[in-house]
């Protein structure tokens, strides 16, 4: 993968689609050099510094690991942004040290003043407006089970959080209509992310026409009571077609957001999912160093 322009990974839509589809595609090949444990040593001679300003541990585990079987050096350093040193005089210590930065902190405006002050690229490990690794990881694992992504109809019964938000970002760049089925409350109304491949509704109707479905935690500013009609359920997957992919976004909360006949269904495959997680940020960080 050889493009040579900006590096850093902050939104998912950042970077050009023949990047990102690069990228899927190489997600796929590094699962199987997992697999087969002969992972290519891309990252030899490589620091990569990974900050975790905030909650979580899936995807920052998932980088260290990666950083070391891909042959780098990682380092954790205990840093707080937005509290006694500036964010620019930060960039220029770590840019000492780091030829990659894996950041997980809250305001992606922190992560644009970083990036923008770094020489080293910058990659969003998860901030509370975003989360596109995760949507990489997924969109990395559905290319392994359906072999393309073309057209491919994602249904998230979501609020607006960091979460779906990505796949909204996704929709922007990727082939794919993405639809948002919630209370009018919560849906995305963000002017940055409304495309023509994005839609809103109420309209639970629209799981039986998905090809993907996407849950998240119940937003915590809603009536439970509201809530319960958007509620995940065994019926309702085996209402869906055959080869859909149902992804549950970690930590789930069974009795709201999903029941529990719901994670048992055929059609959850949050686990191997979630694998890809590792595979997909692998790829990214070899695209961000080469």
């Amino acid at each position: 993968m050889d493009f040579k322009q900006n590096r850093d990974f902050l939104e998912f839509h950042s970077l050009p689609l023949e990047v990102i589809t690069a990228i899927i595609d190489r997600a796929g090949q590094l699962a199987k050099h997992w697999a087969d444990r002969t992972m290519p040593q891309s990252l030899q001679g490589k620091r990569v510094g990974i900050i975790v300003d905030d909650s979580g541990w899936r995807n920052t585990a998932a980088f260290d690991l990666g950083v070391k079987a891909m042959g780098g050096v990682s380092v954790q350093p205990p840093i707080n942004f937005n509290v006694r040193e500036t964010t620019a005089d930060l960039a220029g210590y770590l840019d000492n040290w780091f030829d990659l930065l894996v950041v997980r902190t809250k305001e992606l405006a922190t992560l644009r003043e970083l990036a923008s002050a770094m020489d080293a690229p910058v990659i969003n490990a998860r901030t509370n407006s975003n989360h596109p690794c995760e949507t990489l990881g997924d969109l990395a694992y559905i290319k392994s089970v359906r072999g393309s992504l073309e057209g491919l109809k994602v249904v998230g019964i979501a609020p607006d959080a960091n979460i779906f938000r990505s796949w909204v970002e996704a929709s922007k760049l990727m082939p794919i209509q993405v639809v948002q089925v919630y209370p009018e409350p919560w849906h995305v109304t963000d002017p940055n992310l409304l495309n023509p491949r994005f839609e809103t509704s109420r309209d639970v109707r629209h799981i039986l026409e998905a090809d993907v479905i996407i849950t998240d935690s119940w937003t915590k500013q809603a009536d439970e009571r509201e809530l319960a009609a958007y509620q995940l359920t065994s019926e309702f997957l085996d209402k869906g077609k055959r080869d859909m992919v149902f992804l549950p976004c970690p930590p789930v909360a069974r009795g709201q957001e999903v029941t529990a006949d719901a994670m048992s269904h055929p059609t959850c495959q949050s686990r191997p999912a979630k694998a890809f997680l590792l595979h997909a940020q692998n790829a990214l960080m070899e695209w961000a160093v080469s």
